[in-house]
C-alpha cells in the first residue's frame, strides 16, 4: 500500500526541570508552539525527582528522564564528583536528542538545562530563556553558544538578551478577572462582593507569611475584608470565624490559580519570577514579601512593579500582624488606590511572552 508520506513537524525539546519556576515557562512555551504549529512535537527533559515528573505528563507532553546534576552551593566532597556526573548526564541527554530528532533545544535554567546545553552544543540549535533578574550558572553557560537569548527583564547578566517577559499559561494571559469574579468567589466560598485579599507563599507555603496574615485575621474581619489563604500542604492555619464578617478561607493549595486571581482584589505573596509575572499579567495590586534567602533576586524581581506603583515591598522580617493591620488592611479597603495600582501593574506585564518566544524558536528552526 502506498500513499503520500506523512509530514512530520519540527521537534522542540524543552529543558526546565526542578522547580515550577523553570517548568511552567517551558510548558507555556510548549503550548504556544503547538498553537502556532499543530504539527510540531514537543519533548521535555527532566529528572525523576523534579516536579516535572508530575507536571509535564499532566499537560500531555512526553518526558524524557536524564540524570540530575545538582550544583553544590558550597565546597563539599560532591563537588569533586561533578565533572563525572556532568559527562554522564551529557552523554545520556545527547542520546535522547538523537532519538527524538531534536530540531532545537530551549533551556530555562536549572540543573536540567546545563546538560541539555552541553549535549546540544554544535549539534542542535539552542535558545535560552532567563526568567530571573539575575541569570543562573546554567543559562550563563548556555548563552555563550545559543542562537538566540531571551530574558524576562533587562540587566539579567546575559549579553544581547531580547527582553520579552516570562512565558505564562494561556489560562492566565487570557484571564478576564471581572467576568470570572462571581464564579471564582463562589468556587472558594468567598463573600460575593467584599474586598478580597489573596495570600500564598509558593507551592509549599511560607510559615512567616502564614503566621503574620492569620494573626491579622481580626483586623480583616473588622474591616469587612475576605481572605483566601493558601498555606501549603504541610502547614495549617487556624482562624476563628467572626459572625457577620466576610470569611477567611484557608486552603492547602490552589489548583486553580486563574480563579484565585479572578477572586482577588489584591495579593500578598513571595516575589519569585513566575509569581511576579503572573500577578503583573492579570493586573493584581501586590504586597511582595521576598524570600529572605538566596542572592536577593526575589527583591529584584519585584523591582519593576514596585517602581511603577503597582506593588509594595516588605522584608520578610518586618512582616507582622501589626504591619499588615496598618498597611495591607487599608490598602485592600481602598478601591481607588487599588484601581490605580492595577493600571500600574498591567503596564509592567508581558502577556504575549509565550508566543513571542515560540516565534523565536520556530525562526531558529527555519535557519
Amino acid at each position: 500500500m502506498t500513499g503520500v508520506p506523512q509530514q512530520v513537524g519540527p521537534c522542540v525539546v524543552v529543558a526546565g526541570g526542578g522547580t515550577a519556576g523553570h517548568i511552567e515557562p517551558a510548558l507555556a512555551l510548549a503550548d504556544a508552539v503547538m498553537r502556532l504549529r499543530p504539527d510540531a512535537r514537543v519533548v521535555a527533559l527532566g529528572t525523576e525527582r523534579g516536579l516535572e515528573s508530575r507536571l509535564v505528563p499532566a499537560r500531555g507532553y512526553p518526558l524524557e528522564l536524564i540524570p540530575p546534576v545538582p550544583m553544590p552551593r558550597k565546597p563539599t566532597p560532591d563537588l569533586l564528583k561533578l565533572p563525572l556526573r556532568v559527562r554522564g548526564a551529557v552523554r545520556h541527554t545527547r542520546a535522547v536528542l538523537e532519538r527524538v530528532h531534536a530540531d532545537v533545544v530551549v533551556g530555562f535554567g536549572g540543573y536540567v538545562a546545563l546538560p541539555a546545553y552541553l549535549a546540544a552544543r554544535g549539534r542542535v540549535p539552542i535558545v535560552v530563556h532567563e526568567a530571573n533578574a539575575k541569570a543562573g550558572l546554567a543559562n550563563k553557560v548556555g548563552a555563550k553558544f545559543a542562537e538566540r537569548v531571551a530574558a524576562a527583564v533587562p540587566d539579567s547578566g546575559l549579553t544581547d538578551a531580547e527582553i520579552i517577559g516570562i512565558p505564562l499559561r494561556y489560562s492566565i494571559t487570557s484571564l478576564k478577572r471581572a467576568e470570572l469574579r462571581a464564579q471564582a468567589r463562589a468556587h472558594f466560598g468567598l463573600h460575593p462582593t467584599a474586598p478580597t485579599l489573596l495570600v500564598f507563599g509558593g507551592s509549599q507555603g511560607a510559615r512567616s507569611i502564614n503566621n503574620a496574615v492569620s494573626g491579622a485575621a481580626p483586623a480583616f474581619a473588622q474591616a469587612g475584608i475576605a481572605v483566601l489563604h493558601a498555606h501549603g500542604p504541610k502547614n495549617t492555619v487556624a482562624v476563628q470565624s467572626v459572625p457577620g464578617a466576610p470569611p477567611y478561607v484557608p486552603v492547602p493549595y490552589l489548583d486553580r490559580m486563574d480563579l484565585a486571581y479572578a477572586a482577588a482584589d489584591a495579593v500578598l505573596c513571595r516575589s519569585g519570577a513566575m509569581t511576579v509575572a503572573e500577578v503583573s499579567a492579570v493586573g493584581l495590586p501586590a504586597v511582595f514579601v521576598p524570600l529572605p534567602h538566596g542572592n536577593g533576586e526575589q527583591a529584584l524581581n519585584a523591582g519593576p512593579v514596585v517602581s511603577a506603583g503597582g506593588g509594595i515591598l516588605v522584608p520578610d522580617e518586618e512582616l507582622t500582624p501589626e504591619w499588615i493591620s496598618a498597611n495591607v488592611v487599608p490598602l485592600v479597603a481602598d478601591r481607588n488606590r487599588l484601581a490605580a495600582m492595577t493600571t500600574a501593574t498591567l503596564s509592567t506585564g508581558h502577556r504575549e511572552a509565550d508566543e513571542v518566544l515560540a516565534r523565536i524558536v520556530l525562526e531558529v528552526i527555519k535557519k
